[in-house]
């Protein structure tokens, strides 16, 4: 379709999974056009794929085979003959060829026209279109000649610290921070061959590196018309691993002048490439002299968007098809306006204790508290598993509220009553982030989680709080046993020939044994026995994966869920904690495994470094294995040779598996 053509979508393939799959089918319905989802082997029971009116499969689980597949894709369109196609974010978003691909099979592509892609898909060549349309950018680097002595001498040029980044890359990868010369030439090293592996590309780009500063970004619209706007701006500071945590809008510091320049200079790099579709101009905002620089432009639809729709009341899905068909952006920028306040946080299966990890399952429990102004973006319900291919994003909750200190409280209830059970998440740690003074103030800068955020250690549990979730699952369950029996239903629970004897459980909480005895009194009242305590419990409700209990006129809710021999407990008082169930009898150990690497989660086995007897030193890479678009290497504990192989390129293998074997 050409600039100025008008077309009509009737129909819209959606190249993309999880809950932006979902989220746009939501619009379609709302807009009327049929919508169909793909999916992968690993994601064919997942509820996107039901959202959609249509469904149709592309391929394996792994995303090279089937998210990534320009062919399978454009085959899925023609197949269910759709008008067009929307790629959501992440996967081929932000690949021109796909775009071009789209055009060149008569599909619109519901976002920019491929070349703006391109022009903002290199670092140095997006720079430069900026410096030439007058938007601020950071001072430094991004020449043709790359040879090392020509970039020391240009970073000498600009100081320290500064910043070295890849310009083919994002997410952190051919990245690195020098704060001194010394430190250089092993730096440009490095960032250099992390952008070859992870970009087959090796350019950098050198910048004055920012201490202290925040990441804004504007949304911006653009329509085949010649207008441009944005709508508004979108705070994106609390980030871990130049990965973004926390999204909210207005940001804290944002006064009408700042605003008004900032949004200027959006609007000039909308311009700049001819944007005619949904994108994001990234700033970063130097605390320290007010001063704001161009980062980059996302040419597509962001994670964060529902942020800058519960403010404005906009559908930004919507408004991406209406200007995908030719039309005139509906709104001009004296339009938009904003009410009250948005934050939305991604809730991840992962563990913020394990160096956040990702984490794979079945999610037994997916629950949310009834709050007016929150809405929950997700894919997965109770039921669903978290599979190793793709990115362990679970949920975006987002809260709107009239003021920012009451959506900040609505978000804490959320985290604190919300249930995810049978999966390790960062709940607990983004409820740390929303609860801290520093945040509530607005005062934080990219370095808020480092300097203010215990991630080293899980905080440890209060032993009250602890006790009472014990009661809790040994009502529940003694609740439920009693309530099934079929024989001798006449006789007390418990009974025993002496009437003073008690009844014993014993659980496990990390390394801490906790031994309980109880006794059935009457009418659902029990007597209990922890740490030479003795306590008078009642049981007040029970449901299907809740009870209530009262303890000294106290009464307190617990959402419980049993999976085998671990109970997953969730209270608003103490947030989630995993129980074992311990015999009462000790089993045999079994025998550890010497000198065995065992797999720390489900994964792909990338490469095997090593062969059987080959001599390795300590801190020497064995393996690389990847689970969740995360790449880990495995290292060498301790000197010695490799015994024995059990794993290949390539094989798909689930946590606790016997990689290899070392003797010394």
């Amino acid at each position: 379709m050409e600039f100025g053509d008008i077309s009509t979508i009737n129909s819209i393939l959606i190249a993309n999974r999880g809950e932006i799959s979902a989220r746009v089918s939501r619009t379609c319905r709302k807009m009327g056009i049929r919508s169909v989802a793909v999916y992968s082997d690993a994601d064919s029971n997942l509820p996107y794929v039901k959202e959609a009116d249509e469904a149709i499969h592309i391929g394996p689980s792994n995303p090279a085979d089937s998210y990534l597949a320009i062919d399978k894709i454009i085959s899925a369109a023609k197949i269910t003959k759709v008008d067009a196609v929307h790629p959501g974010y992440g996967f081929l978003s932000e690949n021109a060829d796909f775009a071009r691909r789209c055009h060149e099979e008569g599909l619109i592509f519901i976002g920019p026209h491929p070349e703006a892609i391109d022009a903002m898909g290199s670092k140095s060549k997006a720079k430069d279109i900026m410096i030439k349309n007058k938007v601020p950018t950071v001072p430094g680097y991004q020449g043709k000649d790359q040879s090392k002595d020509r970039l020391i001498i240009e970073a000498k040029k600009i100081g320290f610290p500064l910043l070295l980044k890849a310009t083919a890359g994002g997410g952190g990868k051919g990245m690195r921070i020098v704060h001194s010369s010394d430190q250089l030439d092993k730096a440009i090293d490095a960032a250099k061959r992390e952008s070859l592996n992870a970009f087959g590309d090796d350019e950098l780009i050198i910048e004055k590196y920012v201490e202290s500063g925040r990441h804004i970004e504007f949304q911006i619209f653009g329509d085949r018309h010649g207008n441009y706007i944005h709508i508004l701006e979108r705070e994106c500071t609390i980030q871990r691993r130049y990965q973004k945590v926390v999204e909210e809008s207005p940001s804290p510091i944002m006064t009408p002048e700042l605003r008004a320049s900032m949004g200027e200079a959006a609007v000039n790099a909308a311009k700049a490439i001819k944007y005619d579709n949904a994108g994001t101009v990234e700033f970063i905002f130097d605390d320290r002299t007010g001063e704001f620089y161009f980062l980059e432009v996302n040419t597509r639809l962001q994670v964060e968007h529902p942020v800058t729709e519960e403010i404005t009341g906009l559908d930004l899905v919507q408004l991406q098809i209406q200007c995908a068909q030719g039309k005139s952006l509906p709104i001009k920028q004296d339009d938009v306006s904003a009410q009250g306040y948005a934050i939305e946080v991604r809730l991840y299966a992962e563990d913020p204790y394990n160096d956040f990890n990702p984490v794979t399952g079945r999610i037994l429990k997916l629950s949310y508290p009834m709050v007016e102004g929150l809405r929950v973006d997700t894919a997965v319900k109770s039921g669903s598993e978290i599979s190793m291919y793709y990115d362990p994003m679970i949920s975006k909750l987002i809260v709107v509220a009239a003021d920012r200190a009451t959506a900040h409280r609505k978000l804490s209830y959320v985290l604190k009553n919300m249930t995810c059970a049978g999966m390790v998440t960062n709940q607990d740690f983004l409820l740390q982030i929303i609860d801290h003074d520093n945040f509530r103030k607005g005062d934080y800068d990219t370095h808020f989680i480092n300097d203010f955020i215990a991630i080293d250690k899980a905080p440890p549990t209060d032993q009250n709080e602890l006790v009472l979730a014990l009661i809790a699952i040994t009502c529940y369950d003694w609740y439920n046993r009693n309530h099934q029996r079929t024989l001798l239903k006449s006789m007390p629970s418990g009974w025993r020939n002496s009437f003073y004897e008690h009844q014993f459980v014993l659980y496990q909480l990390e390394d801490e044994k906790y031994p309980v005895k109880y006794k059935y009194l009457r009418e659902n009242k029990l007597e209990f026995i922890i740490d030479d305590n003795v306590l008078n419990v009642a049981i007040a409700t029970v449901g299907s994966d809740e009870i209530c209990i009262e303890v000294d006129g106290l009464r307190r809710s617990f959402s419980i869920v049993n999976d085998l021999h671990k109970a997953y407990i969730h209270t608003p008082h103490i947030g989630n904690i995993v129980v074992r169930k311990l015999p009462r009898l000790p089993h045999k150990e079994v025998e550890q495994q010497t000198g065995g690497y065992i797999a720390p989660m489900p994964a792909q086995v990338v490469k095997v470094l090593v062969v059987d007897g080959q001599t390795v030193e300590k801190g020497d890479s064995l393996l690389v294995i990847s689970s969740m678009k995360m790449e880990s290497t495995i290292e060498a504990d301790e000197s010695g040779v490799v015994d024995e192989v059990y794993v290949s390129d390539n094989q798909v293998i689930e946590a606790g598996f016997l990689m290899l074997k070392m003797k010394d």
